[in-house]
C-alpha cells in the first residue's frame, strides 16, 4: 500500500465533498494531515481495496465491483490506485 504522493493529496482535495459535506482540509499539507489522522489506505488496485476492507472486518460480501467503486470512502484515483478514507 502506497502513501500519501503528490497525486493522491490533489485528488483528495479536489473530491474531498465526496465523503463530506465540507471541506476538511485546503492545502497538501493540511490534506496529508487529515489523511494521516484517519489513517486513511492506498490501495494499487480493486483487489487490494477489497483485502483491506476484508482484513477491516467490513462486510463487503456480495457486493459487486461497481457496488464498492460507489462506496462514499473509496475514491478512485487516476491510474488506477485507490484512496479509502474513513472519515
Amino acid at each position: 500500500m502506497d502513501k500519501y504522493d503528490d497525486e493522491v493529496l490533489s485528488y483528495f482535495l479536489e473530491h474531498q465533498n465526496q465523503l463530506f459535506p465540507e471541506n476538511v482540509a485546503d492545502t497538501p499539507e493540511e490534506a496529508e494531515a487529515f489523511l494521516e489522522d484517519c489513517m486513511a489506505v492506498v490501495c494499487s488496485s480493486l483487489q487490494e481495496v477489497k483485502e483491506y476492507f476484508d482484513e477491516a472486518g467490513t462486510d463487503i460480501a456480495g457486493m459487486d465491483d461497481d457496488e464498492l467503486l460507489s462506496a462514499e470512502e473509496l475514491f478512485a484515483l487516476p491510474g488506477g490506485r485507490f484512496l479509502i478514507v474513513e472519515g
